[in-house]
């Protein structure tokens, strides 16, 4: 019984992680003006339906119903990182000068000095991957 309200919880933290992610972005985007680049669009393509996904698999209680949160997520990983890369490593650098209308290694933020919007990104994405982890892990036990 305590692992299916556990299961539930973390269900309810996911669902708010990718919010809290789609607002961010929009906030980015909307608000302070900052012109995604086409990384950050990929980015947004994979983030955007996990609302969505973790929303539903919340609502029923159901974590199975969310394997293409874990497959986006994942892939969703390792975009921010290489995006990440781009910004921050000079041998990636280059990279990114020709992503399209916007540079991918321009950098709107860099709160104390690592802190980028593709760094927020993964970690959003690392926070969902991980606790869909655990929850499938836990439902297994069930």
């Amino acid at each position: 019984m305590g692992n299916t309200k556990s299961n539930e919880s973390l269900l309810m933290i996911i669902w708010t992680q990718s919010l809290v992610a789609l607002l961010g972005s929009l906030f980015f985007s909307e608000v302070m003006g900052y012109i995604p680049c086409e990384l950050c669009w990929i980015q947004r393509i994979l983030m955007y339906p996990l609302v969505v996904i973790y929303g539903v698999a919340a609502f029923k209680k159901d974590i199975s119903v969310a394997l293409p949160g874990l497959i986006l997520s994942g892939i969703g990983m390792f975009v921010s990182l290489y995006h990440y890369l781009v910004q921050k490593l000079p041998a990636f650098h280059e990279a990114g000068g020709s992503c399209g209308v916007v540079p991918c290694n321009t950098q709107y933020i860099n709160y104390f000095g690592f802190i980028t919007i593709p760094f927020l990104a993964g970690v959003a994405f690392i926070v969902i991957f991980v606790l869909h982890i655990i929850v499938m892990k836990k439902h297994g036990r069930n």
